[in-house]
């Protein structure tokens, strides 16, 4: 690099940027691959028929993902966000094979472990270079973009190997479409990625706060300590606890009414896709209103809207409901990743967002094992009353013990 400092910004950025945006729709839709046809396959394929043993592949994937996230932020801390990504994509070639020569389902679990380390190698990066890109003005936008690239494209691809299941069966032909995902992010992150380094230490030194904390610091103030960190934390984990659930419990909920797997992928789809489209406005929103109004806010319709789909027994209504939820969702996801980035300095924010990062993604394991477990000796609909409730609880901690964190020029 030459003696002048790189510029900070999105327009300064744009191109490099709008590549990762690129990537970072493949990454999502390595996820959307799965949407809607992996529970039908547990059912239907492998003949699963306890629901906690059918929601183990998100089980085994929010782990992986969760620890994964936690060792992307410090790599990419010390050894530079271009390695990692490249490395996540690696991890996530095999994927689609496994899934489509499973033999049974442990080879599924299998394929959703290694799913898990790609997204959280991946996806970590992908949003820790945007915020370097960006600097500190533009954050809750720039999270906005990355998000809604990877559930857009989570949601186009629902709707696509939703499409494919039903028109050719669920294997090979929907995840073939994850496998092209997988060798294009890879070609593109060798051949075109920059690193962001540079960035980042351009920014620390605009800040004058040149230390570091240590590492089990970092973990400690993000995860107990920061009341700002700590409440983005939790929301984060409730957030997809509930994510967890409408990913491996609300297909076999809707098969249960009587629905086509045609409409099932719709309704797989119509949630990340509201979600994906609402983060490119909220992200933004976020920067001029604030992080917590929009956080507690979207918390609580989030609970509202997996209430309704508990008590709902139609199409229709579903439908309604699920676009509500995508709302909701939108208006937390990109806002809690600004959050931490608004408190986190510059040469501990990979970290910070790695540790947040794990706490939230925790919760797609979480939110699995528990719909599974309540279903199984309740029933879905309790199940999912239950879910909403804690949703619920979520915003509210928020309201409690969350600061404002946006520092306004």
């Amino acid at each position: 690099m030459s003696g002048t400092p790189p510029h900070l910004g999105l327009r300064a950025n744009a191109p490099q940027f709008a590549l990762l945006v690129a990537v970072n729709a493949l990454v999502g839709g390595m996820i959307g691959q799965e949407r809607t046809v992996l529970p039908l396959l547990a059912r239907d394929v492998f003949g699963l028929t306890g629901f906690a043993s059918a929601l183990t592949f998100v089980v085994a994937f929010g782990l992986a993902k969760a620890v994964t996230n936690l060792a992307a932020g410090a790599l990419a801390d010390r050894f530079g966000r271009r390695p990692v990504l490249i490395a996540g994509w690696l991890v996530g070639l095999p994927v689609p094979l496994l899934i489509i020569l499973a033999p049974d389902w442990a080879w599924v679990v299998l394929a959703n472990l290694l799913l898990g380390v790609n997204q959280g190698l991946t996806w970590s990066t992908t949003v820790i270079m945007k915020i370097d890109l960006v600097g500190p003005v533009r954050r809750g936008l720039a999270t906005g973009i990355n998000e809604a690239a990877g559930y857009g494209a989570v949601a186009f691809t629902a709707v696509l190997t939703g499409w494919l299941a039903a028109s050719s069966g669920l294997r090979p032909a929907p995840f073939l479409v994850g496998a092209a995902y997988a060798v294009l992010g890879l070609a593109v992150s060798v051949a075109f990625v920059r690193e962001t380094r540079g960035h980042v230490e351009h920014e620390q030194r605009l800040v004058e706060r040149p230390d570091a904390p240590a590492w089990r610091e970092v973990f400690w103030r993000t995860t107990v300590r920061d009341r700002s960190l700590s409440a983005a934390s939790q929301a984060g984990l409730v957030n997809n606890l509930n994510d967890g659930m409408a990913w491996g419990l609300l297909p076999l909920f809707y098969a249960s009414a009587g629905l086509s797997i045609g409409e099932i992928g719709v309704l797989a789809a119509t949630y990340p896709a509201v979600w994906a489209v609402g983060q490119i406005a909220t992200g933004g929103l976020s920067d001029r209103l604030g992080r917590k109004p929009l956080i507690a806010a979207g918390m609580l319709l989030q609970a509202l809207a997996i209430a309704v789909i508990a008590a709902a027994s139609t199409f229709s209504v579903w439908l309604v409901a699920s676009a509500l939820l995508g709302l909701g969702t939108a208006m937390v996801y990109p806002t809690l990743l600004a959050t931490i980035a608004d408190v986190a300095d510059p040469v501990w924010r990979g970290s910070a967002i790695g540790v947040y990062r794990l706490w939230r993604d925790l919760g797609f394991a979480l939110g699995a094992l528990a719909a599974g477990v309540i279903a199984d000796l309740a029933g879905m609909p309790a199940a999912i009353v239950v879910i909403a409730a804690l949703t619920a609880g979520s915003g509210l901690l928020v309201l409690v013990r969350m600061r404002e964190t946006l520092v306004r020029a």
